[in-house]
């Protein structure tokens, strides 16, 4: 019970790496908080809607009033350059980076003490494959974005990204 009553916020948990994480975090004791367009999840919705992410913090935050961590994991569309529009590849950045920005700038007065923020990144981010841009995209603006937020929250909330490159779960 590591975890016990700790307020675990995590995006994208509705299958995949994020479903297994939240899962990992309730087997040890954790209060998850969190929201996917699709599964059993906390709160259900699109986090590339700005209003779906002032929600789902209203919620958490009433339910809850801190929080200890806050994963961003939902993963952006993968699309290729010869396939993707430009409207892929603004939700590919909405879902995949955007999302964590304002997500981190909504709780960051609401973190308990050693509170902490790891973004899911990718391989992607650094060595990518073709007809994958929209997906490398997102995964380089998270990760670039995981360096400005470790710099301006430091001292108050830890703030790290993982890059892992293909998981079976």
């Amino acid at each position: 019970m590591q975890f016990k009553n700790k307020v675990v916020v995590i995006t994208g948990a509705g299958k995949g790496i994020g479903r297994q994480i939240a899962q990992d975090f309730l087997d040890n004791g954790a209060i998850v908080c969190s929201i996917s367009r699709t599964g059993q999840t906390y709160y259900q919705g699109d986090i590339g809607d700005k209003k779906v992410l002032e929600e789902f913090y209203i919620k958490v935050i009433n339910e809850h009033g801190k929080i200890d961590y806050l994963i961003n994991n939902a993963p952006p569309i993968m699309k290729g350059l010869d396939d993707a529009t430009y409207e892929d590849g603004l939700e590919a950045l909405k879902v995949g980076s955007l999302a964590a920005f304002y997500l981190a700038k909504l709780f960051k007065d609401d973190f308990n003490q050693n509170g902490a923020i790891i973004n899911i990144s990718s391989t992607r981010a650094k060595m990518s494959q073709a007809q994958s841009e929209t997906y490398a995209m997102a995964k380089g603006a998270i990760s670039a974005l995981t360096h400005s937020l470790a710099q301006s929250l430091s001292g108050k909330v830890r703030v790290n990204t993982i890059l892992p490159g293909w998981i079976d779960t």
